[in-house]
């Protein structure tokens, strides 16, 4: 994150591209071998089931748990700069709705066309939530 903070505007990068690509691409990566390695031994429902739970996890206790400490240290609410994030949040649960679809359609199996669609998918997200950021798409 320090780096991304640095790194970003020298390279004249806005901090909401950074936020949903870089450092997400950077978080997840892990995640990323974790299922890959877990779907080769032929436990696609655990690499799914990783997926998922990780983002849970990241919503439930990623975020709330700094915010609780920023509260507690500074003595007030932190503030949340993005104009997005209502949409931006309910694209995730799309996202997470149209991932359990796909997967259902292409019967419970972890295929190439269903990863083509994902990858097609998160592209689609990430140009809506840059949409949003930027005021390109505008919610009142």
């Amino acid at each position: 994150l320090w780096m991304a903070t640095r790194l970003g505007p020298s390279l004249c990068i806005p901090p909401p591209v950074m936020g949903v690509t870089i450092l997400a691409a950077g978080t997840s990566v892990p995640d990323l071998l974790e299922s890959l390695a877990v779907a080769r031994r032929g436990q696609g429902d655990m690499a799914v089931s990783s997926s998922i739970g990780s983002n849970v996890f990241d919503l439930c206790l990623g975020l709330p748990f700094p915010w609780l400490l920023g509260t507690i240290i500074y003595g007030h609410p932190i503030a949340i700069s993005s104009e997005g994030l209502t949409i931006m949040v309910l694209t995730l649960f799309v996202m997470v709705g149209l991932t359990i679809s796909v997967i259902n359609f292409e019967g419970w199996k972890l295929t190439r066309r269903l990863g083509y669609i994902m990858l097609v998918a998160y592209l689609a997200f990430v140009a809506i939530a840059l949409l949003f950021e930027y005021g390109a798409i505008n919610v009142e």
